[in-house]
């Protein structure tokens, strides 16, 4: 337990640049799945090793010890996790889940302020038109979700551009792409090394919403340049601060997205296009050795302290209810 341990809370250090790279070589859908996938699992199995390691180290407390039947001495001597360390481990548990619990409240409040200001503005069908000169769009998510336009924005727009903008956000909300951010907000709360699994994420779901749009138009030179219109709109005037967990049309690395609808080359293209499949295959390889390693180590210490407290458990048995050699119990004093 000593070693396997610590392997899940060190793996998102390898994961998280592996995962990342090999997402670049996946189609939008795909890529976005592998991150959140990664995500969730890498802190899961983090936040399960400093459970371990809490219940290790308490465990060597006499007090703590007495409440589960266990023999104090024994676990203190086959337990290799210090006291200060358990202490540690609990103390970065319970500031991990109050973080997530923090985000997924913030979140939450967030999308409920969003969505009744949008109904008071009412709209046709799952279209709201927000009154606001700044210029803005994104998909709101609920019960139904909507399609959040401001005035300025349609205002930028022709009608076609319009069609693909809202195409767009349908994308995201058929998709259900803001649990996907949601999911990866609270894992990176979980082991902050998992932030950098964000912003990729966030990219990654807009390219799935633009190839989405593109195919509902049928072109995707005008998506492209919707797209780009719609972030310098967005640029030139922004409207008021939307919910974190509401994707717009006009965020992220824009150059890029429209580089992908126009099949252009994208910067540092030329320098791995002579080998993409050796360079998704060692990113796929090191996330998955991270990913087993991790989930190999978690289950290892798991049952090693089962093994430690089995253990301890019968040797406070034995001592509580003592056998003579022949093995038959010494009866109380009282029943002769």
């Amino acid at each position: 337990m000593t070693w396997a341990v610590w392997a899940p809370l060190l793996a998102p250090l390898l994961a998280v640049p592996a995962a990342r790279r090999l997402a670049d070589f996946l189609p939008p859908r795909a890529a976005a799945a592998l991150l959140t996938a990664t995500a969730v699992l890498l802190a899961l199995l983090s936040a399960g090793s400093l459970a371990l390691l809490t219940a290790a180290g308490l465990l060597r407390l006499p007090v703590v010890a007495a409440l589960g039947h266990l023999s104090a001495p024994l676990m203190r001597r086959d337990n290799p996790v210090a006291l200060p360390i358990g202490v540690a481990a609990a103390l970065t548990l319970t500031v991990a889940l109050a973080a997530a619990l923090h985000t997924a409240r913030r979140h939450r409040a967030e999308l409920s302020r969003a969505a009744g200001y949008a109904a008071r503005h009412g709209g046709a069908g799952d279209l709201t038109v927000l009154p606001d000169p700044g210029a803005d769009a994104y998909a709101l998510p609920g019960r139904p979700g909507r399609v959040v336009v401001t005035a300025g924005m349609l205002r930028e727009l022709d009608p076609r551009e319009r069609a693909v903008l809202l195409a767009h956000e349908r994308a995201h909300l058929r998709g259900r792409h803001h649990l996907l951010l949601i999911c990866t907000d609270l894992a990176a709360r979980l082991h902050p090394a998992l932030l950098p699994l964000r912003e990729p994420l966030s990219f990654h779901l807009e390219r799935w919403a633009d190839e989405s749009a593109a195919d509902a138009v049928g072109d995707r030179r005008l998506t492209a340049r919707a797209v780009g219109r719609a972030a310098l709109a967005a640029s030139a005037a922004p409207a008021r601060r939307r919910p974190a967990a509401a994707l717009a049309a006009g965020a992220g690395p824009v150059p890029r997205r429209v580089a992908a609808l126009l099949g252009t080359e994208q910067p540092g293209a030329r320098r791995t296009a002579s080998a993409p499949g050796r360079f998704a295959a060692a990113g796929a390889a090191v996330l998955a050795a991270c990913v087993l390693a991790s989930g190999v180590s978690a289950l290892e210490a798991a049952q090693e302290l089962h093994e430690n407290i089995e253990s301890a458990q019968s040797v406070e048995v034995a001592h509580d209810h003592p056998h003579d050699p022949a093995g038959h119990r010494f009866a109380p004093p009282e029943s002769r």
